[in-house]
This record gives C-alpha cells, structure tokens and sequence, in this order.
C-alpha cells in the first residue's frame, strides 16, 4: 500500500510539471514597469557611501521574460552600485522575471565631489534595459547630490599583514595602570590638507573620524552657521587648559542659516532623528572657558561629557540657546562640573536629559528640560552626590523658570548620600506623579518647603499643570496657550530673550520658549 501511495505521489508531480511552461522565457526588450522613473539617493558626502535604495521593476505581461541586457550606462566606470537576483555589480545579462511578476534592484553609491557635475554637484547615471540598439530599450535616472567637506581622521600606517595601526589619543590609565588611548588625533593650527583646524568655519561641512582633539593651551572656534558631523564612535575632545567656543547667532529662517549642528554623518532623512550615531563632545578635566551659543546637537550617545571643572568659581561650561535631542543615553551628563545655562532646551534621551553626577555646581534659567524617550524608566534631570565623599557635594543646582517634564512619571530624581546637597527649584513647573505615594515622606521631595522648591507648579498627572507643548516626541517643545508655564514665571529672571529671540516682557513664561499659538 505504501509503495502505491509512494508510485501515484510521483506520477501526480510528473503530470503537473511536465504541462507546467513557467520555466520557458522570452528575451524581450521594454514593456516593463517601474515603482519610479527617477531614483533620488539622498545627499552624500565625498567619498562616503550612502544608504541603499530600491527599484521594484514589473512584468505585466502573461508571459516569463528574460531582459538581454541589464546595466548602468556608465558601465564599470560607474560609482553606482546595484543589486539584482542577489548578485552586486554594473552589467547583467539575462535577468528574468516571471509573468505577472516583479523585482527589485538596490541601488548604493560612493562618488567624489569631482566626479559631480561642477555647477550643481550632481552625480548622475542610468539604468538601462535593454541594448541601446534596441528601439523598445527603457531607463531610469538616478540623481545624487555631492557635498565636498573638510575631513578630519587619525592618520594611519599599514602593517604586513596589511592591517592598520591607527592614530590614538591618550586619556590615562585604568585601575589597573593600562594605559587608555581611543582612535584619534589633535586639531591641527598647520594642516597640509585643511588649513586652520582649530577654526571651523561655514564654507563647507566638517566630517570627524575618531576622535578631534583640542590641544591644551588652544582653543577651537566654531563659527555660526558651521555644519559639523561626525561619523559612528567619533566625536570631540576639548583637552586640559584647552577650550571650545561655539558662535552660533539667532536665525531667521528655517534653514537655520546661522545655527550652529553638531550631527552624524548619515544625511538621509531616515537618519534625520535616530538616537546614537556618535559620540560626545567631551569637555575633560582642566578643559576651561567653553563657551556655546546656539547650538544643536542631534543624535549622539552623550551630548556634551563634562568630566570635572576648572577649579575656578568661574563656570566651565556657559550655554546659551543650546539644543540637545535624541541622545541614546544622557543630554548633558556632567561629573563634579560647573556649568551655567540659558535656554538650554533637552529631549529624548535614554536615561537622562540632564545629569548632575558626582556633584557639582549647576545654575539654569529659563530652561527647558523633557525626556519623551519610549521607554518608562528615564528622567528628565537626575541630580546625585555619588558616594557622599565632600569632593562630590552638590555645592549648587538652582533652577529658576525651567519646565522639567517628561513622558515617564517622575521627571526629577535626586540622590543625597552626603552632608552638602544643595538645590533649588524656583517658579518652575515639575513633573511627579508619585501614584504610589513612595516618595511622601521624603524631604527630598518636599514641594511645600519654599527653600527647596519656590512657587514651582508640580504636574501630578498628565493634565494638572500640562506644559502644552506642540509635539513633545519630535522635539518641538515651545509651548501654547493652554500651557501652565504661561505667565508663571518670575520676570526678574527673565532678563534676556527667549530661545527664538523673542522679547520676555510683562508676564513671563517658563522655560526657553514664549508661548504661541499653534494648531
């Protein structure tokens, strides 16, 4: 019985496959269908490869085909790259496609600036199917826009095995007495290819490799409008006795013209707003006199890493206008920093927006401090002693017109473990919805003690106290009509314009916007 079964399961396959003519093609120029004519790959910088895109092309038609020839114009000269049938190149002969069937084509690409047309930086090919003999033959365009940059990398030497060592940059020793060293090099005043590396101007982009370092005894100058990006595990180091000043100006379109953007180097849109392409700006122990006005950080894992302070009274760190948003883990995390800001407006970082650790001294007006991060674990500003050791005291934390707000419950978390714990909240707007009453009898959190927290509004839910923000999630924080934080400010803080450069008069609002209307 089994071996019949087996004899009539064979049979039955015979007798489908051998009426079956779906294997038959025709070589057959045009008549095809495409998902676009014309594949824009977004813009790149020279050299550096861009995301991939796709092409889905169509057969329609009731029969198998077989395209005689597939490929770029350009041929092998091409800096265009394609996928078919899972196999790379620029030339295929014979690629099928089933009736009433479809498929795709992945398109990437790497092109210097001057293989771009010189008066619109266009780097342009086509797709063609079919020979060009051939009157049925069809194409696709395919458009790049190429932007030449100043590039800033560790150099490096080939070893016989034809690895390579690269530049590193010293940063001490471990517990251990390991030396710690990261990819690297320090800005040069001199450079053989980019001039004034410690001046970087609006002329063109800057794209950091590694790790760029400002020499103890320098400082770097960044002027308004530059456009810094900075590749996966790279980022800024500003040195012992070594300084950063960011010169952005207020802008008056929204091509933020004068804005200072420190951003990863992945200029496709779907790359516009994802957290962790790159690392931090560093402000190390010593570093002194940083100065940062109007300046936008996306995208990094930490915004700006202050280890330390100067040892002066003077802050190590003043901000002005400065916006930090999607970072994977802290906006501003400082150790034992000292810091002074206004309109500094955080959003959407893992853990914290902004992080007082290991103590510190911190004053902030008119600031704006939410966490919309899609997780329920995070803060917006988190403040701690360490260990309680006096090297790591919280000497000062004064808030004064700020909104902290944020997705998840408790938008401030405070850790005191030594004697000197000193903060302040003064007319701001807090969030902390204790649900569980866990922190009633903490005096931490004690909102009706005026020395700790003056005249502040405590959001505890997510309608008392609402801050009205347009679209907290996209990092569009100026708030509305509706807003608490609308007139509830002390205007004797309020001595300077808001972050749009909006004049503060009569009754102020907290935080770094003025409120507006919106839809």
């Amino acid at each position: 019985m089994r071996r019949l079964l087996l004899l009539l399961l064979v049979g039955f396959a015979v007798s489908l496959t051998s009426c079956r003519n779906d294997f038959d093609f025709e070589s057959r120029t045009g008549g095809l269908e495409f998902s676009k004519d014309t594949v824009y790959l977004d813009t790149v910088f020279t050299d550096i490869g861009s995301s991939t895109y796709t092409l889905k092309v169509y057969n329609r038609s009731d029969k198998n085909i077989s395209i005689p020839s597939l490929r770029l114009k350009e041929g092998t000269a091409s800096k265009y790259r394609l996928m078919v049938d899972g196999m790379a190149g620029q030339i295929f002969e014979n690629v099928e496609i089933l009736a009433k069937d479809s498929m795709y084509i992945f398109v990437s690409v790497t092109a210097e600036v001057a293989d771009a047309n010189p008066t619109d930086f266009l780097y342009t090919d086509k797709i063609l199917f079919g020979d060009e003999s051939n009157p049925n033959q069809q194409k696709v365009e395919l458009v790049t826009l190429i932007q030449d940059a100043y590039f800033i990398y560790p150099g490096r030497v080939q070893n016989p095995d034809e690895s390579y060592t690269y530049d590193e940059l010293n940063l001490g020793v471990d517990g251990d007495g390991n030396p710690i060293t990261i990819r690297g090099r320090f800005l040069e005043e001199t450079n053989p290819i980019n001039g004034n590396e410690l001046h970087w101007t609006n002329t063109k982009p800057y794209v950091i490799y590694g790790y760029a370092a400002v020499p103890s005894n320098k400082t770097l100058v960044v002027d308004a409008g530059a456009r810094i990006h900075f590749h996966a595990e790279s980022g800024l180091i500003v040195a012992n006795n070594a300084s950063i000043h960011v010169n952005g100006t207020n802008s008056t379109t929204a091509a933020l013209e004068n804005e200072v953007i420190f951003e990863g180097d992945r200029l496709e849109p779907d790359f516009s707003e994802v957290p962790g392409q790159w690392g931090t700006i560093w402000l190390t122990q010593g570093s002194t006199n940083n100065q940062i006005k109007n300046l936008t950080i996306k995208n990094a894992t930490v915004g700006i890493l202050v280890t330390g302070n100067d040892g002066t009274t003077t802050p190590t760190l003043d901000l002005e206008n400065t916006q930090i948003y999607n970072c994977s883990n802290v906006g501003i995390l400082a150790r034992t920093g000292n810091i002074e800001g206004r309109n500094v407006v955080i959003n959407n970082c893992g853990q914290a927006s902004f992080a007082g650790s290991f103590g510190g001294s911190y004053e902030f007006t008119h600031c704006t401090f939410a966490n919309y991060w899609p997780s329920p674990t995070h803060t917006a500003v988190l403040l701690d002693d360490y260990d309680g050791n006096a090297i790591y005291a919280l000497t000062k934390a004064n808030f004064k017109n700020c909104i902290i707000h944020s997705s998840s419950n408790l938008a401030i978390n405070l850790k005191k473990e030594g004697t000197t714990f000193v903060y302040n909240f003064d007319h701001c707007l807090i969030k902390f919805a204790d649900f569980s009453n866990q922190f009633t009898n903490n005096p931490l959190y004690d909102f009706s003690n005026a020395t700790l927290y003056n005249t502040c509004l405590i959001a505890t839910n997510s309608t008392v106290n609402n801050p009205d923000f347009k679209d907290a999630r996209n990092n569009e924080l100026i708030i509305g009509e509706d807003s608490a934080a609308k007139g509830t400010a002390d205007n004797t803080y309020s001595t300077f314009n808001d972050i749009l450069n909006n004049s503060r008069s009569g009754a102020t609002d907290m935080g770094a916007y003025n409120w507006t209307t919106f839809d």
